[in-house]
């Protein structure tokens, strides 16, 4: 749903510490919006603009994003972009990541967005004003690989979840729209999200780091984070579902359903 004039509406953005959730942060905040910036770290939660109001809290916990709205709301008395950004990467073989891996990228990368959707958007739809929820997938959420089944497992559901929140809201007539944001290669900290795996996790396998070390080349060549939040924004506007941060994502999706309408196994496309 069209925001109109962001200035002086409310937004708020998880995993805003880096990458792509403080680009959304800072470019919202020069839009005039007044901003929550969320991460799991309150110590990582420095350097923004003055009006930016900062709240740390594990999306993968529903007590903590219920107390993020309830302490939002309060606030503000109002949200209308909802960036559920926070993600985390975990590699490993389909057969050899561990339980653990698998629920941790679930945890964050889907139950994060979940949460959000459950805490924010009833309050959302009981404001009656016009508001647009953007919840983080990947490139990775169309295109599979080896090596990357908890990632893009929870990739794939986080867009599945968009998917379906974008229907139950058009089936009820709400003034709150939805999208999924799907960047490729952007110079985030995606690699290293390793640094908040749960402390009773054990260490990952030697192939699983290696993927990281592999994923952390792709991104430092990658788009700048600053690059996204005006495609974010301008995908907004135009009533767009799926916002890609690069043209070639069309025929890469192509790709996957003429395979799959085939009844063959899509391919695995060049990383861009």
């Amino acid at each position: 749903m069209p925001l109109g004039d962001p200035a002086g509406k409310v937004a708020v953005v998880t995993g805003a510490a880096s990458g792509i959730g403080r680009a959304l942060v800072d470019h919202a905040a020069a839009l005039g919006m007044q901003v929550v910036a969320c991460d799991v770290a309150a110590s990582a939660l420095t350097g923004f603009d003055d009006a930016v109001v900062t709240h740390a809290a594990d999306v993968a916990d529903a007590d903590e994003v219920e107390a993020l709205a309830v302490a939002v709301f309060q606030r503000f008395g109002a949200v209308h972009l909802l960036c559920n950004n926070a993600g985390v990467f975990q590699a490993g073989r389909a057969w050899e990541a561990t339980d653990e891996e698998w629920r941790w990228a679930f945890d964050v990368n889907v139950f994060g967005i979940i949460n959000g959707i459950r805490s924010f958007v009833p309050r959302m739809l009981d404001g009656g004003d016009d508001g647009h929820v953007v919840n983080t997938a990947s490139v990775a959420g169309f295109v599979a690989a080896p090596l990357n089944g908890p990632y893009t497992a929870s990739k794939t559901a986080a867009l599945s979840v968009t998917e379906c929140l974008a229907h139950d809201l058009q089936s009820v007539n709400a003034r709150i729209g939805a999208s999924v944001l799907t960047p490729s290669a952007i110079r985030t900290g995606i690699a290293r999200t390793d640094v908040v795996r749960p402390d009773e996790m054990a260490a990952e396998s030697e192939l699983a780091s290696g993927v990281r070390d592999i994923l952390e080349q792709l991104t430092d060549a990658g788009l700048d984070p600053a690059v996204v939040p005006p495609i974010v924004f301008e995908a907004i506007e135009a009533g767009d579902f799926l916002i890609p941060t690069k043209p070639s994502h069309r025929a890469q999706i192509e790709m996957r359903f003429e395979a799959m309408g085939d009844r063959q196994l899509p391919p695995t496309p060049p990383v861009d």
